[in-house]
């Protein structure tokens, strides 16, 4: 198992994993010029679009690999593009769309469907390559073991993945500064406030910027 960040609230997972996840995928289209645009300057339009082609197509395949239960593509602005057509087809996967408003309204509504379905939730983007199965297997087992909420924390101060075992209070999202250092740090202070017990994974990181292309293709070397 990966080390656990301990903070208030922590609670170590126990060994049990839950097989009826519902994990759910956060993905924009890859249309060329409108994504990883901190990238184009590095690898063209059409380069930064097949970056997200391919970490859309390695994400999916991760939480294939985890066999958790339940997977779904939540699509940005909508399912309508060929490529996520392709994707439904190639994975046998539904395709969700994310409703409108803020990244925090969007990830509070996919939540909320998955836990409606009384299922816990599991969401994650696409820009984290290194990614396995068994830390998505790590988050379901915290949810299992009595914890509210999971986190995978990001070294640029946001988070790679979100968990949730029961409905959160809605301030857990409401008016967090997204995309900034402080997201999960001001997210802490929210699960503090509403006395819930969380846990967090192993620090993970995110390709955005262009040095992050090194790391990722020492990743795939």
């Amino acid at each position: 198992m990966h080390s656990a960040r301990r903070r208030p609230g922590w609670r170590a997972p126990t060994a049990g994993v839950a097989n009826n996840c519902r994990i759910m995928v956060f993905a924009k289209a890859p249309t060329p010029g409108q994504v990883k645009t901190r990238l184009i300057p590095s690898l063209g339009e059409s380069g930064a679009a097949l970056l997200q082609r391919q970490l859309i197509e390695r994400t999916l395949r991760t939480a294939e690999e985890a066999r958790l239960g339940t997977l779904e593509l939540w699509c940005a602005p909508g399912p309508d593009d060929p490529f996520f057509a392709a994707c439904a087809q190639r994975h046998g996967i539904g395709l969700r769309t994310q409703c409108d408003g803020d990244l925090g309204a969007r990830m509070a509504h996919a939540l909320e469907s998955a836990l409606a379905a009384g299922s816990p939730g599991l969401l994650i983007g696409c820009d984290c390559p290194a990614l396995t199965p068994a830390y998505l297997q790590e988050a379901a087992a915290a949810l299992v073991d009595g914890n509210d909420a999971v986190f995978g924390p990001a070294e640029d101060g946001g988070y790679v993945l979100i968990g949730l075992a029961r409905h959160p209070p809605a301030q857990l999202f409401a008016g967090i500064p997204w995309g900034t250092a402080t997201v999960m740090q001001e997210t802490r202070v929210r699960l503090a406030r509403g006395k819930l017990r969380w846990c967090e994974l192993a620090l993970m990181w995110d390709v955005d910027r262009p040095e992050d292309l090194q790391r990722l293709h020492q990743l795939r070397a």
